[in-house]
């Protein structure tokens, strides 16, 4: 069996993501880190499942492992959604993203950010 590494990275002014993935069979783990200060903030598993809105569209069911006090899981949710609905696949993310004294603008771009590394990494499993 063939395991698959993926890095990716990302930056604008202030926000540094950095997205590893690892394919485990057919199933997904990413780690996603970055800011001043990386740590384990969340974990979210995402188990793909058709929607409940129409049958014929995959979507996903997340659940999430919060540290206390922690809001990671607002934006690696999303992550974990989009990959697990996207390449049909169960997903685990775990990580947390921290930047001393963030602004919305900046949490706006984290979001965007983590949304295009999403992108990419989808692109990259599906070539696989």
């Amino acid at each position: 069996m063939q395991e698959l590494n993926f890095d990716l990275k990302a930056e604008e002014g202030r926000i540094k993501i950095i997205m590893k993935a690892i394919m485990l069979g057919n199933d997904l783990c990413v780690i996603v880190s970055g800011g001043d200060s990386f740590h384990i903030g969340c974990t979210i598993l995402s188990i793909p499942r058709p929607s409940l809105n129409d049958k014929n569209i995959i979507s996903s069911t997340e659940s999430v492992l919060n540290l206390i006090g922690h809001k990671d899981d607002e934006a690696l949710k999303i992550v974990s959604h989009t990959l697990s609905s996207k390449l049909n696949k169960n997903v685990v993310v775990t990580g947390g993203i921290h930047v001393d004294d963030i602004t919305k603008e900046e949490i706006k771009t984290v979001i965007k950010l983590l949304k295009e590394l999403t992108d990419k990494l989808i692109i990259k499993v599906k070539t696989i």
